[in-house]
């Protein structure tokens, strides 16, 4: 029996993921058409086609990030699915919501040598929050529609549907029009809340931790109404940057490995901890003098989360903005930040802005070196506080991660990688955050050799006439493990690149713009440029050479190694 178009399993595919609240699927064409064939054909649904799995995955999320809403990721049994689990393995440490459909070999081709059968759910039951496999056709609506949801409920992250190839061969029921997976939202218990208030009241310094969980809550106002009653400084994760304006009287940058100094006297200082929608992994934890002795109140939708890292005195389980509201609306009446106390907070904290902005605002100058934070602060004066902010978790682009050097308001989006910092993430992430959202510049910070392992997406970006601005900070090689080793005197030459690179010949023959800059005024020009590329819908890349001691202040204050020269001294 042949399917209609309606009842076409691919085609009930695309039409109940639309209905779901997807807006794109992103993958690779596969050898017969399927569920990318099947979206172009739906109203609603975008089809990002990328020459690379892993880059596609990490470009659903990028996308995921600036839209709000689950990306869908289309692979194939065998190779193409194995291929995108680096990225896969990124969107679960950051808890994005992506939907991977894929599909499984003939039954009878399983244990038999069936080409490209792979077992699939054993290979993503690490980082997925479920996995099903569809094989009976009345099946595949229920499946998609309850893998939006949990991709978007509780912690967001990926879940995977595989279609058995019978299902594919054989007509679906026509879906029936349902409305969005709704985003479940749920305050935590009143008692536990009035605890929580009361250790906050009395805290001699509280401090707040914002962390990527409150994005897709929309907890940026109710955090930063929090912190205002409490007069508390208010740090985020890299993920939950954006959260609160970081001019903002309270906010103080991020939190652990890159924290700015002196801000890192208010963490020390500190006898509470607030930490709303983080996980609190090492990277938020490393460099924190006595977190392990401070009182911890800990907010997230996932109870999975408290105890993990620390053990919290009060764990509230809820939506990180309805939780905020209700901390706040229990402490407005006599809230602390109006005691003497609070005004000595509140001053304390200012000082300590005052004294970030004196030491680490990068200088205009047009000396004989550009260094990474002057570089990073041409950048922002050219895109502005609410462009797309796309970074890596390489040793120099780290710079972009301390506040003053980079200032991000509460309109910018910020996409970095999670813990598990893949290399040649931010490319691929770039080109979904720019589609989902192309009223607002892009912007990649990253280092040489992560432009390099994510250069299968740029075809993608010049095809799209996305206008990326690409930065890249070149040290010709790999910056952090040189630095590890130069730290343990161990031989470092595996780390430099010897061969030429290749990029910039290719970015030109896509039609895009190259410049190499090495003084201020060159690359303010080539900024300029950049503008009125993307307005053409073209990619620039700027490379900058860097030092290899021009070493982010972070670091430095974790490794306690000596100061470099120039504006962060």
């Amino acid at each position: 029996m042949s399917a209609t178009t309606e009842t076409h399993p691919w085609h009930v595919a695309a039409a109940t993921l639309a209905d779901a609240g997807c807006d794109v699927v992103v993958g690779l064409p596969s050898d017969e058409p399927g569920l990318m064939d099947a979206a172009r054909t739906v109203p609603g649904l975008r089809v990002l086609g990328v020459r690379d799995q892993r880059a596609g995955a990490c470009a659903a999320i990028g996308h995921a990030a600036v839209s709000g809403r689950p990306a869908v990721l289309a692979v194939n049994s065998g190779p193409s699915f194995a291929n995108a689990l680096t990225g896969l393995l990124e969107a679960s440490s950051l808890g994005a919501p992506v939907v991977v459909v894929t599909t499984r070999v003939p039954a009878l081709g399983i244990g038999r040598g069936g080409f490209q059968h792979t077992d699939q759910a054993a290979m993503a039951g690490p980082l997925a929050k479920w996995t099903f496999l569809v094989e009976d056709p009345r099946q595949l609506t229920w499946a998609l529609r309850r893998a939006v949801h949990l991709a978007v409920n509780g912690a967001p992250g990926v879940v995977l549907v595989e279609i058995a190839d019978e299902v594919l061969r054989a007509p679906a029921p026509a879906p029936r029009p349902a409305p969005p997976v709704r985003r479940l939202r749920f305050a935590a218990d009143a008692e536990e809340v009035r605890r929580a208030a009361a250790l906050l009241a009395e805290a001699r310094l509280p401090v707040v931790v914002a962390g990527g969980g409150c994005k897709p809550a929309g907890a940026g106002a109710a955090v930063r109404r929090l912190a205002e009653l409490l007069g508390a400084p208010v740090f985020t994760t890299a993920a939950g940057r954006g959260v609160l304006d970081e001019e903002h009287p309270l906010a103080c940058g991020l939190v652990g490995l890159y924290t700015t100094p002196p801000a890192d006297r208010l963490l020390a200082d500190a006898d509470v901890v607030l930490a709303i929608g983080s996980r609190l992994e090492e990277t938020a934890r490393m460099g924190w003098d006595g977190l392990d002795e401070k009182r911890l109140v800990h907010v997230d939708v996932d109870p999975a989360v408290f105890l993990t890292a620390l053990e919290p005195e009060v764990a509230l389980l809820g939506d990180a903005a309805l939780v905020a509201d209700q901390i706040a609306a229990a402490l407005e009446t006599s809230p602390p930040a109006a005691t003497e106390a609070g005004a000595a907070r509140r001053a304390e904290i200012a000082a300590v802005r005052e004294e970030m902005r004196a030491r680490h605002t990068p200088a205009a100058t047009d000396g004989p070196e550009l260094t990474v934070s002057e570089a990073l602060r041409l950048l922002q004066r050219s895109v502005a506080r609410d462009a797309t902010l796309v970074q890596e978790n390489g040793l120099h682009d780290m710079w972009g991660y301390h506040h003053p050097v980079v200032s991000v308001g509460d309109r910018a989006r910020v996409i970095t990688p999670g813990e598990q910092t893949m290399v040649g993430f931010g490319l691929p992430a770039a080109v979904g955050a720019a589609l989902a959202d192309r009223s607002r510049r892009t912007v990649l910070v990253c280092g040489d050799g992560a432009f390099e392992m994510g250069f299968a997406a740029l075809p993608t970006a010049a095809e799209l006439n996305l206008g990326l601005t690409v930065l890249v900070l070149d040290n010709r090689g790999y910056g952090w493990p040189r630095f590890v080793r130069a730290e343990e005197e161990a031989p470092d030459e595996l780390t430099r690149f010897t061969a030429p690179s290749h990029t910039d010949a290719a970015v030109r023959a896509l039609g895009g713009r190259t410049a190499r800059c090495t003084t201020s005024a060159e690359l303010a020009a080539a900024l300029d440029d950049a503008a009125k590329a993307h307005a053409e819908g073209r990619t620039t890349v700027i490379t900058v050479p860097v030092r290899d001691d021009d070493v982010p202040v972070g670091v430095r204050r974790v490794f306690d190694t000596a100061p470099a020269t120039g504006a962060d001294a």
